[in-house]
Formats: structure tokens, C-alpha cells, sequence
């Protein structure tokens, strides 16, 4: 209602006297009209967040991941990629490096989930082949590609335009030694082909 004037003609029947009264009753109860506000915020969001509010569906978190190997196997605590992969992060000293690789992550897993339905540890050669190619375009552009916003905002997405010749070169060869570090810890056996 703020951002909009007259924001009552898009809804039909409604006149004068019940938009003044819908007006009073939000000035009348701020706190309602912050959880609607959050309400809506969350609703836009879509399935593309930042890596410090990612939560990945069961079926592609990598629990049962087609490459995973044997628990039993692994020295890592993770029981899913995000965490294997937030344990590649820890080891990381520099921030700037740190934010850097979180950054290459976060995009992967992100396409992974959204744009193949599969876990990171399920991705195939295929898989590698078209993310090299999305990494140039990133596409459907509405909900990969957006002005540079903070982190916490609705309007933040991972891109903002497409990536030269030599960045996607770069993301590729950092988006690879994750997968290289995953198979050291035996957290996967093998992957078909490395992003």
C-alpha cells in the first residue's frame, strides 16, 4: 500500500469507505504489518536464496547422492553436501577466498537443485557440460540475474550479467576443487566428470 497509490484499483469491488478502513486497521497494528511484509518477502524469494539461508530438499541434498560413498568410509561428520561442502569452506583462512569459493558454491548448488533436480553429488558429465554453458548465460535471467543487492534482500540473485570469457573460466576451476577435495575425503567415490 505504501509503494502504490491508488494500490485499491487492482481489486475488484473494493471502494472508498473499505480502503479507508483497511488503511486504519494496518496503521492501527504495526507489528501485523511487518509479518505480513515478511510474509511477502519470503513468498518472493522464490527457490533462489543466498548460502547463509539455504535449505535444501531431502531429495536433493545429497544424503543419497548417486556418487556418495560408504559413511563408513568418509572422515567427514557431513551427512549431506551443504555440509561437506560448508567444511571445504571452513578450510579456507582468507575471508576474501572464503567468500570468493562460497560464492562458486552457492551458484553450483543452486543450479544443481533448481535448473537439473539433482544433488551436487549426483551431477554427471552432462550436467558439467550445461552448467559451463549456463555460466555464460545464466537463464531464465529473472531468477538468476539482478542489480547487486545485500545479501539479506527479496531482490538478490546470484548473478548480476553474464560472465566473461575468463570468469567462467575462473568459477569453473573453482566450482572443480570442491569435487577434487570430495573425493580425497572419500565423501564421494567418484564423480563421472568434474565441473
Amino acid at each position: 500500500m505504501p509503494r502504490r497509490r491508488q494500490w485499491w484499483k487492482a481489486v475488484p469491488g473494493l471502494g472508498a469507505a473499505s480502503v479507508r478502513a483497511i488503511e486504519q486497521f494496518f496503521a492501527a497494528w504495526p507489528a501485523l504489518t511487518e509479518k505480513a511484509r515478511a510474509l511477502v518477502v519470503a513468498s518472493q524469494r522464490g527457490d533462489i536464496v543466498p548460502w547463509e539461508t539455504l535449505r535444501l530438499p531431502h531429495e536433493v541434498d545429497g544424503t543419497s547422492g548417486t556418487f556418495r560413498a560408504l559413511v563408513a568410509t568418509c572422515p567427514l561428520d557431513a551427512s549431506n553436501d551443504y555440509e561437506a561442502v560448508q567444511t571445504w569452506l571452513a578450510l579456507q583462512e582468507s575471508p576474501a577466498t572464503r567468500r570468493t569459493y562460497r560464492k562458486e558454491a552457492e551458484r553450483l548448488i543452486l543450479w544443481a537443485i533448481v535448473e537439473r533436480g539433482r544433488a551436487l553429488s549426483s551431477l554427471t558429465t552432462e550436467d558439467a557440460i550445461a552448467y559451463r554453458a549456463f555460466l555464460r548465460h545464466p537463464s531464465p535471467r529473472a531468477r538468476w540475474v539482478g542489480p547487486v543487492r545485500p545479501r539479506t534482500s527479496p531482490d538478490w540473485r546470484p548473478f548480476d550479467g553474464n560472465l566473461s570469457d575468463r570468469s567462467v573460466a575462473h568459477a569453473l576451476s573453482i566450482a572443480g576443487a570442491p569435487f577434487r577435495w570430495l573425493i580425497e575425503q572419500r565423501y564421494v567415490l567418484a564423480i563421472r566428470s568434474q565441473v
